[in-house]
């Protein structure tokens, strides 16, 4: 494709070489062509990369797809991200962690937006989603590198599992270690290694609904919007007449793709053979393809319904973010905390912002009886992620002491 296209495909090639974090080898050191087999499990292959690239067109070419997808990435690329250390009393936030620093510029290419959106999105296109660690050997990661998963394979390895991974780009394979990737991924229960894409239980429905929109895309071309029939002529004519009246209605009528047969023996008249659109239930079958494809992906069908109330918006969105949002949000928090936090020592954990609706009058009942079993630093770190009053006189206790607002 060029020296510009190489270039361009390389990035993540450049990374490597300007943080000097791998060491550069043949990837036949770490995989060969053969299938690996780990633990009895059976063998495993590397992605078809030809159906993840089928992944990428149908999100392009299917609206609902695209507008499911979207809605969820951006929403979840919104959420603020904390780091907290683990105390007895609970856990304590964290102020300007490093993580969080890093986080907000995760590369000079990407923001911290970018970067979520990212993986939020391969995870419901790909069903997986790689950071790429960038930084000194056994140090902090100074740079978070998205992949593209349809270019990353898994290595496995009897003993741990993953031995590392293989990104290919523009014919080239570059090997990582398993602790250069951070592997996001959904359940898979067919599969140790990949995670299962949203769009293969929706494969049937977008499917359908993409050979719905085409027949509707030609049916209103040139020629199509009127259906098939037949041209009945009721009194003999001669073979020119014929002919020419073929030639004539063809010509006025017909259209490139329009099928008419015609027949001789009586006065001209026209005959449907075709399917109308009312007749086939178009309209109704593909809102029903979209409320299929809506529900795959966890979006309440409230939320874009035109017949939709005010209250049922509101009741979609909030069905939204705690049914489909925050356990997205919750997966890819714990993976933070479990494969990168362990850079910046122990008793770190990663949270986004809990952005579920709260029942404020329920949690102040619920802090009302708990100041009778807690202390004032414990119900500070437990419902508020504040730390120990620092040498501060205690407030009252008491059930006045917490109020209504």
């Amino acid at each position: 494709m060029g020296k510009r296209a190489t270039e361009r495909g390389t990035w993540v090639e450049r990374a490597l070489r300007r943080m000097g974090y791998v060491k550069w080898r043949p990837a036949s050191v770490i995989q060969r062509v053969e299938p690996v087999a780990l633990g009895g499990a059976g063998p495993v292959y590397p992605p078809e990369i030809g159906q993840a690239g089928r992944y990428a067109a149908v999100y392009q070419s299917s609206p609902w797809v695209y507008v499911a997808v979207n809605r969820i990435a951006e929403a979840a690329a919104l959420v603020p991200f904390h780091v907290l250390r683990r105390v007895a009393e609970g856990e304590v936030g964290m102020v300007d962690h490093p993580f969080e620093r890093l986080l907000q510029r995760p590369n000079p290419l990407l923001s911290r937006f970018e970067l979520i959106e990212h993986t939020v999105g391969h995870l419901e296109i790909h069903g997986n989603a790689y950071w790429f660690l960038a930084g000194e050997p056994g140090g902090q990661p100074l740079e978070l590198w998205p992949l593209r998963p349809d270019r990353v394979s898994v290595v496995p390895d009897a003993r741990r599992g993953v031995r590392g991974y293989v990104y290919e780009v523009e014919g080239r394979q570059v090997p990582l270690d398993a602790a250069e990737v951070v592997h996001f991924r959904r359940w898979h229960p067919g599969n140790d290694y990949y995670g299962l894409s949203a769009l293969e239980a929706a494969r049937l429905a977008v499917e359908t609904d993409r050979a719905m929109a085409d027949w509707n895309r030609r049916y209103f071309g040139e020629g199509m919007a009127v259906p098939a029939g037949i041209v009945a002529i009721r009194e003999r004519v001669s073979d020119s007449d014929y002919e020419r009246l073929q030639r004539e209605w063809r010509l006025a009528y017909g259209g490139r793709e329009r099928r008419t047969a015609f027949l001789r023996g009586a006065s001209v008249e026209w005959h449907t053979v075709g399917l109308s659109q009312q007749d086939m239930d178009f309209l109704n079958a593909r809102r029903f393809n979209r409320e299929e494809i809506f529900q795959i992906f966890g979006i309440p069908v409230g939320m874009f319904s035109e017949n939709a109330t005010e209250a049922n918006a509101l009741v979609g969105e909030r069905v939204f973010v705690e049914r489909t949002l925050w356990p997205k949000l919750v997966r890819i928090a714990e993976k933070i905390t479990t494969d990168l936090l362990p850079f910046y020592g122990g008793d770190l954990v990663g949270r986004f912002e809990d952005i579920r609706p709260q029942d404020r009058r329920a949690q102040l009942a619920e802090i009302r009886v708990a100041r009778g079993v807690l202390t004032v630093d414990e119900i500070r770190a437990r419902y508020f992620g504040l730390g120990p009053l620092a040498g501060e006189a205690a407030p009252e206790s008491g059930p006045d002491a917490v109020g209504e607002g």
